[in-house]
């Protein structure tokens, strides 16, 4: 693909006509994208989540299928069901709602854990298992997934397994005054209906590649590890990162470094993502939060202690 950095471009002006004042999280969901990891949304409700994803799914000419995740959700909803064909005596298969490109789970905190934990090996393997037969899932599959604030009304916390399994966690916050003025006057949702498909699922998937192949220094390499062993090494953390935090923060890093026009990464492209990809996957430790710390500055002190590369 070439002048990949223009594409990148024209994508973020396009989402952020819709999702005002909140480039950082475009760049941030779109370079996921790109990376081909799934997102995590967590807000309260009512600050643009949903449009954000439907935004997207346009833009990136994805199919969608978005489900709001409610306690008497099934896992057959999610990953289909056979039924019995009268007219042809035999049992046929009906995709469930996860066989598309870009899948919402609106809510996923308001199901059940046996629901939620249908979504995992759909989220790993780009796989579902049904009725003892593995159906693959199209290509690419993104999961976004929106959760609201832990402890608010009819919620439960997912496990970290499940957790593990999303490369990002994202909040989008409340607009700015000026934000919310345009948002009070509708221009938002009237021009929803105006957004432009600007590349194609091959041109995405090119893009993936891109990513994929951007080069990365010997001593960054070392720097992602010494970040992601830092948080099981630091007493700001009960519990650390995973091995598969590891590779998600390379391949945010990369795909940041091809959203800025580069093919190759910086340290500067590690810094910018670490909270998104690893606030999610540790826990503070009790003395942190003694001191009334939250994940963003315990990620600060991470970055501090940990000297980057010159290269």
């Amino acid at each position: 693909m070439e002048n990949y950095g223009e594409v990148v471009n024209r994508i973020q002006s396009e989402v952020n006509k819709i999702i005002k004042g909140k480039e950082d999280v475009v760049q941030k969901v779109l370079a996921a994208i790109v990376a081909g990891g799934h997102i995590l949304m967590e807000d309260i409700p009512g600050v643009g989540k949903t449009t954000l994803a439907t935004t997207f799914a346009k833009t990136l000419s994805l199919e969608y299928h978005r489900v709001q995740f409610t306690p008497d959700v099934l896992p057959s909803d999610l990953l289909g069901f056979s039924m019995y064909n009268n007219k042809t005596n035999e049992f046929e298969f009906h995709d469930g709602s996860l066989f598309c490109n870009l899948f919402l789970a609106d809510e996923i905190n308001r199901t059940s854990p046996k629901t939620q934990s249908a979504l995992l090996e759909a989220m790993e393997e780009r796989q579902a298992s049904i009725e003892g037969r593995t159906r693959k899932l199209p290509e690419p599959f993104i999961v976004i997934a929106t959760q609201n604030p832990t402890g608010s009304s009819g919620t439960q916390m997912l496990p970290e397994s499940q957790l593990d399994r999303f490369m990002v966690c994202l909040s989008m916050g409340y607009p700015s005054h000026e934000d919310a003025i345009k948002i009070l006057k509708g221009e938002v949702w009237h021009n929803l209906d105006s957004v432009q498909s600007l590349v194609t699922l091959d041109e995405l998937k090119e893009l993936q590649v891109i990513s994929g192949k951007a080069f990365v220094h010997e001593a960054l390499y070392d720097y992602i590890v010494t970040i992601v062993e830092t948080t099981r090494k630091n007493d700001l953390f009960s519990m650390g990162a995973s091995p598969r935090g590891t590779i998600a923060l390379l391949r945010m890093a990369r795909a940041m470094a091809v959203l800025n026009g580069r093919n190759f990464v910086n340290a500067s492209d590690v810094q910018s993502v670490v909270k998104d990809v690893l606030g999610h996957r540790v826990h503070l430790s009790a003395r942190a939060k003694a001191e009334g710390m939250g994940i963003q500055e315990a990620m600060n002190r991470l970055l501090h202690e940990v000297r980057p590369p010159r290269t």
